[in-house]
């Protein structure tokens, strides 16, 4: 955080981001909540001109009331319309809840489970961020504190979709883009099971999503990208990767589910669920060998 003075008795405060050190973003603060150094990370909770509350770890955005319907709206529901009764869901990382929150609009699930390594996070959203925490205390909910990881690797549970809404891949995420963690993923999917993890940015991280999709398609018949927009990350376009041995979110999508359901989508809708499939050509030069559908 730096601080730049506009004149001697006022102050303006501002996070500012790097990624990759390229490119930069700021945020204006009006106040911090909460800031605290877990086993794992840095994590912070500010209020920010224009964007509401957000959570940084270790420096970086991870999501602002503003824009965080985007992310959640566009992790949750692909896989969740595609497939046709999904019941049981893990959701692995995603501490300040919002994907969940957004599974469970969905009927048919009876049961999602949370996976979060880093309990500060879940408590820290949960006083600060009830936007997206709220949904926690669903009796259909299960938080699990713990490292995915080792939870994929050592469970016998099954689930029809399983969402990864990991952080960028250091740290502790890191592992979460290697191919002996999608190994057990895979053995965790029911039949017709969807994987749909968090993707990166298509023009800073072209060759983490090219690794990423690599390893998914050594072990699903059927692999995609799809992009979304946001005010929050840089570049503002990024990707979430989708894989199934047997179901295809477009061949498999019926378009007439998200109208019927009711549901207050603030960006996902089922043009946009198409629509995310149809990435530019500078992406699909880069990946399409490992598009596989």
């Amino acid at each position: 955080m730096s601080n730049s003075n506009a004149n001697s008795s006022d102050i303006d405060l501002w996070i500012e981001e790097s990624h990759r050190n390229i490119v930069g973003t700021r945020f204006r603060v009006l106040r911090t909540l909460f800031s605290g150094i877990s086993e794992f990370q840095r994590i912070d909770i500010v209020e920010t001109a224009g964007f509401g509350r957000m959570l940084l770890n270790d420096g970086l955005a991870m999501i602002s009331e503003r824009d965080e319907f985007v992310y959640h709206e566009m992790i949750a529901h692909v896989p969740l319309f595609t497939h046709p009764n999904a019941k049981r869901v893990l959701v692995i990382g995603g501490g300040d809840g919002g994907t969940v929150r957004e599974v469970l609009k969905h009927p048919s699930v009876e049961h999602c489970r949370l996976v979060e390594i880093d309990e500060m996070v879940v408590n820290a959203c949960r006083e600060f961020i009830p936007l997206t925490s709220a949904c926690l205390d669903d009796e259909r909910v299960e938080v699990t504190i713990g490292d995915a990881v080792k939870f994929v690797a050592e469970s016998d549970e099954k689930y029809d979709v399983i969402i990864v809404d990991s952080t960028d891949p250091i740290g502790p995420a890191a592992p979460l883009f290697g191919s002996e963690f999608y190994d057990n993923v895979r053995a965790r999917l029911n039949d017709g099971g969807i994987v749909v993890s968090q993707g990166e940015s298509p023009y800073y991280e072209a060759d983490m999503q090219r690794s990423l999709l690599q390893i998914l398609s050594s072990k699903f018949s059927i692999t995609r990208i799809y992009n979304y927009s946001n005010l929050t990350y840089p570049g503002g376009l990024w990707s979430f990767c989708f894989a199934s041995n047997t179901l295809c979110p477009l061949s498999d999508f019926d378009e007439s589910k998200p109208a019927a359901s009711s549901f207050e989508f603030k960006y996902y809708n089922a043009k946009t669920h198409r629509a995310a499939f149809m990435i530019p050509q500078f992406q699909r030069t880069k990946l399409g060998e490992f598009l596989k559908d």
